[in-house]
């Protein structure tokens, strides 16, 4: 699609609006949201732009996410458009005639904040900043400013802090030589002194020294309760997806928790684990994750990934995509980026992710065969979370999946054989118990693999029966 030029976006903002100008609420920021893209037509070899990946969704879609961003946090997105970039410019990324073009929507839509959804150098927002006479965020900083009023816990305003720090550190740029401190040193051999940059860098770098050291002390606290849950011998399940899937919604039909759901992005950031009841009167425990997103910063994957551990341990990992969003696929792809940066191999392990496509009650009756047919071949289960349809599907897929890692085992227990039964008990899965007389007692269990040579060892391998299941 052609990129909308700037001159387009008041007038496209007119026509939505029937040529009348919305009272706007009192007190919220205007802002206007730019998206820089690659003209098709640049001269062979002309640089790519810095940190950003030929995307598979349309310049439109990706836009309308960018504004979704910005009303996540109340801004009054007053424009947004897509900017062509024919060479990308170290100084200020747009060229000169089109920071001055754009200075005028600036000044027209009377915009007190410009989003470029884009990677910005430290030299090129003070530029733009400088140029268009108001404050610049790029995609980094928006993200990071959403988390910052999002996050709930102490673990979680940690997290966002030390991303914020170091993406701060990054953008202290040295352009204010007047404040430099008193000289330092005597006579001749005396320079200039610490510099106010370099205090704020070093105040910083000690700042993120003392968060990494109580994030380790998280992840640390974090462990232990893992083991702890692993000692109540219940498999684990992770929800994962892109931002506004409808994960939240999900956790809370499938636990009865009371999660904060809303149709908004980033709604949810701190983690939450409830038990999950399947259908056969096992459980599992079911943890909720902060969403994922395209062009996700490197800096928040490495903050949040004490919360992420979640996923890494988790036995299932349940991938929620909205299939009522035109940009679905792609979606899928930037999700399964993230996982592999975490070092869950999506390819290499089909079994241990399960799809579900949820909203199908955003469809319409032919969208919605179309999809039940594609679900049934990629092996996904189709979903309304909101709606209540599907749910039971899902709880058995659930089961079936973790049961194909356990094996259903029965053994008979004697009266004395109380620390093999206390053993089984806080490591096993015990589905069914049965008094044979004599204080003999029949188990009917699942163990995981890593547990069954243990159980051998305990109670002899000519114990262990395989019980059908």
């Amino acid at each position: 699609m052609r990129p909308t030029d700037p001159k387009e976006l008041k007038r496209k903002k007119e026509r939505s609006g029937r040529g009348a100008t919305p009272a706007r609420p009192h007190g919220r920021v205007k802002v206007v949201v730019l998206l820089p893209v690659l003209d098709k037509k640049r001269g062979k070899g002309a640089p790519a732009a810095p940190g950003r990946e030929i995307s598979e969704r349309s310049p439109q879609a990706r836009v309308a996410e960018a504004a979704g961003l910005a009303a996540a946090i109340d801004l009054d997105v007053a424009a947004s458009g897509v900017v062509a970039v024919t060479t990308p410019r170290p100084a200020t990324l747009f060229g000169s005639g089109k920071v001055e073009e754009l200075k005028g929507l600036v000044r027209a839509e009377d915009a007190g904040l410009v989003i470029v959804d884009h990677p910005l150098t430290p030299v090129q927002q003070r530029n733009l900043e400088t140029a268009w006479e108001v404050k610049v965020l790029d995609r980094t900083g928006l993200i990071l400013e959403i988390f910052s009023e999002r996050a709930r816990t102490r673990e979680g305003r940690l997290q966002v802090e030390l991303a914020h720090l170091v993406y701060q550190k990054s953008r202290l740029v040295r352009s204010w030589t007047h404040l430099e401190r008193q000289r330092g040193g005597f006579g001749f051999l005396g320079g200039p002194g610490e510099t106010q940059i370099e205090a704020d860098r070093r105040i910083i770098g000690e700042r993120i020294h003392v968060i990494r050291k109580e994030l380790e002390q998280v992840r640390r606290t974090r462990g232990l309760h893992r083991k702890s849950r692993q000692r109540v011998p219940y498999p684990s399940v992770a929800l994962v997806g892109y931002t506004n899937a409808g994960k939240s919604t999900l956790f809370n039909v499938l636990t009865g928790a009371s999660v904060l759901a809303e149709g908004t992005l980033f709604a949810t950031l701190d983690p939450t684990i409830r038990a999950l009841p399947l259908p056969g009167g096992s459980k599992a425990v079911l943890s909720d994750t902060v969403g994922f997103i395209s062009d996700l910063p490197t800096t928040l994957i490495a903050a949040f990934r004490a919360t992420l551990e979640e996923v890494l341990q988790a036995d299932l990992i349940i991938h929620v995509r909205d299939i009522a969003d035109e940009t679905s696929g792609s979606q899928r792809s930037d999700v399964n980026t993230v996982l592999l940066q975490l070092g869950i191999d999506v390819e290499g392990e089909p079994d241990r992710l399960l799809e579900v496509w949820n909203k199908a009650d955003l469809l319409d009756a032919a969208s919605l065969q179309r999809a039940r047919n594609e679900a049934r071949r990629a092996g996904a289960v189709l979903v309304s979370a909101a709606k209540g349809s599907g749910l039971d599907a899902l709880r058995g897929e659930i089961e079936r999946r973790l049961n194909q890692r356990r094996e259903t085992i029965e053994i008979a227990l004697k009266p004395e054989e109380g620390s093999l039964s206390n053993w089984i008990y806080e490591n096993c899965e015990v589905v069914e118990r049965n008094a044979l007389g004599e204080g003999i007692t029949s188990l009917r269990i699942r163990v995981a693999p890593e547990k069954r040579e243990r159980l051998a060892r305990l109670a002899g391998p000519a114990r262990l029966r395989l019980a059908a299941e």
